[in-house]
């Protein structure tokens, strides 16, 4: 009894394998005859595509790193020695900074009038 199920078994996975193999067959026939048969993708063209994406990502890493480098090898930028304070100049303003974001905040406490004297 044992062995007639163990035949069924073996039939039925015998007949999924080859109703895969068919299915695989028929999708790969089907890839070239749309794409053509030299861009048809392979694990080994796959596999060379990492390579270069890995060799490129490797590149980019080395330049960034040699980038900040000699960033930091120079050291930081001189300065001009002047600054500018957004506000600076009006009487009764406050002044908040020299960004475009310090002149909205800058907008915003003047017209609700803000917290002075921090």
């Amino acid at each position: 009894m044992a062995s007639a199920v163990n035949a069924q078994t073996n039939g039925i996975v015998a007949l999924s394998r080859a109703v895969c193999s068919v299915a695989v067959d028929l999708v790969a026939g089907v890839e070239r005859v749309v794409v053509g048969d030299g861009k048809v993708r392979t694990a080994q063209s796959n596999a060379w595509d990492a390579i270069c994406a890995d060799r490129a990502a490797r590149q980019a890493r080395a330049d960034l790193e040699r980038l900040v480098a000699d960033l930091l090898a120079s050291g930081p930028p001189a300065r001009s020695g002047r600054t500018r304070a957004v506000g600076s100049g009006v009487a009764g303003t406050q002044v908040v900074g020299s960004s475009p974001r310090s002149s909205a905040s800058h907008a915003a406490l003047v017209s609700t009038g803000g917290v002075t004297g921090r």
